[in-house]
């Protein structure tokens, strides 16, 4: 049995999994996978009464061979016993025909918490005797959520890069205000992608490694890291088995997800899942106007060479979707000479084209759509006006694509991922549902709250009090010298 982890460009690379977990990022530029699924499973049936921490702890076992149990039950604990404010950690709320699965029960308020509570805990049983600087691109969510998993942290110092002028208020004020002793955060000149390209170039910078020193390690936050990615397997578990709880499926059926996709870790997540068994039908990846995963899906041609949106749903404005070079290579049966063609055709030409029988495969699994941004507002407008129900402008994607794949097939029960509070978006949700708009986000939560009766989560209401501690804008080529200067700050002389 082939416990040790590949990169996706390179099938002779073996690694476990905690050095897969440590680096975040194969030298050869790939990104780390599990190859084999023949061996390992989890049983829907032995789902029945488990909490989220159960389900999490038999995911992580069968994908962490490495980690022992107490290891796995230590960080799973450490990760949500006390940090989420439901006992359920993703609870799954009944609207209308179809459930949302609300993943922002977390610190930050956003999905990414449950992958970077965990990751944190997972990368100390990692490092051993080495300290690691990890390095975060984010579009708004993910830095967050990295910097409050991470930080005073012992050995470890994290970096944050978002976009400048490219996040919501909220969200970077959440980043700004981030106490920690080891904790730095930068807005680029630059959107997302060029946060995400650089901190890739960062990782693989064998003449920055050597100036950085045998002990220093370098590793990343994102879903580029497989012990972030492999945590956002279990909610989907845990969904499905609250469906069976609750009669509204019988065990075995199969369901959908429907996925706001930016950088598609999330979906991929699911896809893992049901690689380990969860009866799935088909996984709806919905974009924004950055849709050019809809226009592959459509195609077979994966081409970024096209203008870049801001959009309402800025969390989504990404036209590199990283881990969708991990579902080329479980889709190419491995063939990581193939994948490795593919991304070097995208570095140098800015796009590629699959093999009609990819495609194919691709889409027995996967359906795919977009949402303009009027669309997005009528979707928040509607299922609040209809339901009851107040959703943020990512979620309204996921909603949207949704309701367009019922209409082609509309056999399976459909489960919607809700990846963050309205409250993070507030201007948007607020051009929904208010007949007052204005520029005060502040007093728009408020509006809102007032409106809805929709608590404001505690961190998104406390954060307009706290202290800016990070004001650092800088130019997206000086990203590597930041780092470095960082690391001396922050991990030097340190024990």
């Amino acid at each position: 049995m082939n416990n040790l982890y590949t990169s996706t460009r390179n099938n002779q690379v073996k690694i476990s999994a905690k050095d897969a977990i440590r680096q975040g990022f194969s030298d050869d530029g790939g990104l780390y996978v599990f190859p084999n699924f023949d061996n390992v499973s989890i049983n829907i049936e032995e789902l029945k009464n488990k909490s989220y921490q159960d389900i999490a702890q038999l995911v992580l076992r069968q994908l962490l061979p490495d980690f022992s149990d107490e290891e796995i039950n230590e960080c799973v604990s450490a990760a949500y016993d006390s940090s989420f404010d439901t006992d359920e950690i993703t609870p799954v709320t009944d609207v209308d025909n179809f459930h949302i699965l609300e993943l922002f029960h977390g610190p930050t308020s956003a999905f990414k918490d449950v992958g970077l509570q965990l990751l944190p805990q997972l990368m100390k049983h990692s490092i051993a005797d080495k300290r690691v600087m990890i390095l975060t691109a984010t579009s708004g969510d993910t830095g967050k959520a990295a910097l409050e998993g991470f930080k005073n942290s012992d050995k470890i110092a994290i970096t944050v890069f978002y976009p400048h002028n490219g996040v919501s208020k909220v969200q970077q004020l959440q980043m700004a205000s981030t106490d920690g002793n080891n904790t730095e955060v930068a807005a680029i000149e630059g959107n997302f992608d060029d946060a995400q390209s650089n901190v890739k170039k960062i990782l693989n910078d064998a003449s920055l490694k050597q100036e950085l020193g045998n002990n220093i390690s370098l590793s990343s936050a994102n879903s580029i890291n497989i012990g972030r990615l492999i945590p956002q397997i279990v909610y989907y578990f845990y969904s499905y088995k609250k469906l069976v709880e609750n009669n509204q499926i019988h065990n075995g059926a199969k369901v959908n997800f429907s996925v706001p996709t930016g950088n598609f870790g999330d979906v991929l997540a699911g896809y893992l899942a049901k690689q380990l068994g969860l009866p799935v039908n088909k996984f709806i990846v919905a974009s924004n106007e950055n849709n050019v995963l809809t226009d592959f899906f459509n195609s077979g041609i994966y081409d970024r060479n096209r203008p870049f949106f801001k959009t309402v749903a800025p969390s989504m404005d990404i036209q590199i979707s990283s881990n969708f070079e991990r579902l080329l290579y479980y889709k190419s049966n491995g063939d990581t000479a193939y994948v490795k063609q593919l991304m070097d055709e995208l570095e140098a030409n800015g796009k590629y084209q699959v093999s009609d029988e990819l495609l194919n495969s691709i889409q027995e699994d996967f359906y795919c759509g977009y949402s303009t941004d009027k669309e997005i507002k009528e979707s928040i407008q509607d299922v609040y006006n209809e339901q009851g129900y107040l959703m943020d402008p990512h979620t309204a994607v996921g909603y949207k694509v949704m309701r367009d794949y019922q209409k082609i097939d509309d056999s399976c029960p459909t489960i919607l991922l809700s990846t963050a509070s309205p409250y993070k978006f507030v201007k948007v949700v607020a051009e929904a549902i208010l007949d007052d708009n204005h520029d005060n986000d502040l007093q728009l939560m408020k509006d809102i709250q007032a409106k809805t009766g929709v608590d404001i989560p505690k961190n998104l209401a406390n954060v307009w009090n706290l202290p800016i501690l990070h004001k650092d804008v800088i130019k997206k080529d000086d990203m590597r010298d930041y780092v470095k200067s960082k690391v001396e700050a922050d991990l030097y002389d340190k024990n």
